[in-house]
This record gives structure tokens, sequence and C-alpha cells, in this order.
């Protein structure tokens, strides 16, 4: 997202139409990180077995080890040593995109270009109005986009065979971005704390009294991630509202993470020529990173300047940190659904993906905007 597209091509980061992987090598397998082999993907089940539902035997293939299970002695005699099995998707048996749909317009960066402006001006606009006029709802409406967001990768980790426990964790989640607006940080900690361990209770028991849990470790570890990655990271945005001028403080952030988008996806498309991280996602270029790099400190210098009244260099620390760690968001989000198999995490924005596809570089950009200008404002 953040930075463009290398040599000119399409910036997708899931699977394409024809299920192979979008940020590997274009084939007509799963991509992955080493040598093509006659094996099976070590992190997902053999392809040749059907996914199953029943709870004493999900996750396993008819005598292959679980999905993410230790390999068992020998495993890796028909496989290259250097192959690393992490890129190989999760639940290779997840249905792909209908390769017979009729074809979208799509930009270079391989997106409804058209569909995503309109959605991205509205939602734009939107949220201006709203931390302008009425700062207070961006609370609810924050809290509802990462609701969803939850909801996104929950789904789409149990269609994976993840079985993350999807009620105290949008619930909870839920209570980690709430509870800032009262307690602040000591409030947010608290509801995280406790939504950690009621989901390794829930899952621990979620098929009675009478049966062991599989996969618990895999799945509760999934489950705190996910926790920390969507609302606890979310909620700093609420911390960042409570501060003085704190609309115009979120207003920044949000100007600077788009600075950053646009800029990336301009030099990349225009200039792209040397990927940046191949092994994840070989479309983004370190032309489209330098791009989000000067749009984002023009951005903080002008924003951090006139909106915040504050000596310019905050705005030029804040506009370099906010590229990083944007781009870092982007990249882990590319990573999880290329081992999940998929092109995005939902449909609800058209051009865009999912909600939670808008906010993979906004998550941790809400903590070092907090962190920075809390800091030295």
């Amino acid at each position: 997202m953040t930075p463009g597209p290398a040599s000119g091509g399409p910036a997708t980061s899931g699977p394409a139409t024809d299920g192979s992987a979008t940020d590997g090598p274009a084939s007509g397998s799963p991509a992955t990180d080493g040598p093509a082999s006659g094996g099976p993907a070590t992190d997902g089940p053999a392809t040749s077995e059907p996914a199953t539902s029943d709870p004493a035997t999900r996750g396993l293939a008819s005598g292959a080890p679980s999905t993410w299970g230790p390999a068992t002695p020998g495993s890796e005699s028909d496989r290259s040593a250097t192959q690393e099995s992490s890129t190989a998707p999760m639940n290779p048996a997840v249905p792909q995109a209908n390769s017979e749909e009729p074809a979208t317009p799509a930009s270079r960066a391989g997106r409804n270009l058209p569909a995503a402006l309109a959605v991205g001006f509205g939602l734009g606009l939107s949220l201006i109005a709203i931390l302008l006029f009425v700062p207070k709802v961006f609370i609810g409406v924050a809290a509802a986009g990462v609701g969803v967001a939850t909801w996104e990768v929950a789904k789409r980790l149990r269609e994976a065979d993840v079985l993350v426990p999807r009620i105290p964790l949008i619930v909870g989640g839920q209570a980690v971005f709430w509870l800032g607006w009262p307690w602040g940080a000591s409030g947010v900690a608290g509801a995280f704390a406790a939504t950690t361990l009621i989901c390794m209770v829930w899952r621990l028991f979620d098929h009675g009294l009478q049966t062991a849990p599989r996969n618990f470790l895999r799945d509760t570890a999934i489950t705190i991630f996910t926790l920390a990655w969507i609302p606890l990271l979310a909620s700093f945005a609420t911390l960042l509202l409570l501060e003085p001028d704190g609309n115009l403080r979120v207003l920044t952030f949000m100007i600077l993470v788009v600075c950053s988008d646009v800029g990336g996806y301009v030099a990349g498309v225009l200039f792209g020529r040397h990927p940046m991280v191949p092994a994840i996602s070989p479309k983004k270029s370190w032309e489209g990173f330098c791009g989000s790099l000067v749009f984002s400190v023009i951005g903080g210098l002008l924003t951090v300047t006139l909106l915040l009244d504050a000596n310019s260099m905050i705005g030029v620390v804040l506009g370099v940190g906010l590229v990083l760690v944007a781009t870092v968001g982007d990249l882990i989000e590319s990573q999880v659904k290329r081992e999940l198999g998929i092109k995005d995490m939902g449909t609800l924005l058209p051009g865009h993906g999912g909600i939670m596809d808008r906010l993979d570089s906004m998550l941790p950009s809400a903590f070092v905007s907090w962190l920075v200008l809390s800091t030295l404002i």
C-alpha cells in the first residue's frame, strides 16, 4: 500500500483470480519462498485431503501432521533444505477467486482505481467533518471499524481452520478500544489483559469438559496476536483524541498516512524498478518508499506547523516515523494474507477490499503518532 509497485506492475497482496499468490512469482500454484518440490507445503494440510469439520480431527489430514504441528522425523527428506514453508497458504483448500468472473477495471496497482478513489475521498471527507465538528463521534466510528476488521480477520482465520474464539475476541476488542476514553492507558491495559485471559479459557473449553482442544497453543497465540494487532493498536487513536487539540492530532496522523500512501503509489508506478522486500511483496519498490518519505515529510511539516502550531521539526520526525511503521504495517498484512492464500480480508469497500485492508498501515501509525505527539508537544 505505502510504497508503490516496482517496474510498473500491479501491486496486490493476495492471490490472483487463478488462485496463485500475487505477492510471489506468477504461477498456477501458491507462492513459496523456496525452490519448487514434489512434496506438500509444510504449513498446510495435504491438498488431496478435504478439510474436516470434526473437532477431534480438525487440522489433521489422514496420517499427515497437523497444520501447524511439529514435523515428524524424515518429513523434510523430499524437500530442499533451504525451502521456507511459511509462505504456503495455511489452508490450500480455501476457495480462491473464481477465474471465470468478469474482470473489473484495474489500475497498474491492480485495483479498480475509480472505485478506490471514490471510496477513499468519501471516507476521508466524512472523517474530516467528524473530527472538526463532532470529534467524540469519531470514537464510535472508529470502534465500528475495529469491530468489523476484527470480524474479517477472525472469519478468514477460521476458514483456514484456525479456531480463534470470535465472540470474546470481538467483544473484548471493543472493551480495549472504548475503555481508553474514561480511564486512559490503564483502561486499555486492563481490558487487554482481561480479554487475553478470557480468550484462553474460552478456547480451552470450547469443545466441552470431556474433549481436549487441538492446536490450543497455536489458536490462542494467533488470537492474542489479532487482539494486539487490531484493537490494542487502534486504541491509541482514542488516547490521541483525548489529548489537548486531540481532534487535530488525529487529523494530522491520518493526513500523513494518506500522504505516505499517495507518495508511494505515484513514485512506485512512475519510477519503481527495485523491489523492496521481494520475499514478502515484490511489487513494493524502494522508489515508492522514497516517494512516501517525501510526501509524508512535506505533509508533516505543513500539518504540524499549521494545525498544531508546533515546531516544524516535529513534523519531520513524525513524517519519517509514520512512513516506516505504515510500510511495516502493510507488509505484515501482506504476509498474513499470503499465508492464508487470500487477496483481501473482506469485500466491504469497493476498490480497497475490506476494512482491515484500509487499517493495516493506520493501526501502527496511531501508536507512533500518540507516542511522538504526546512526548514532543
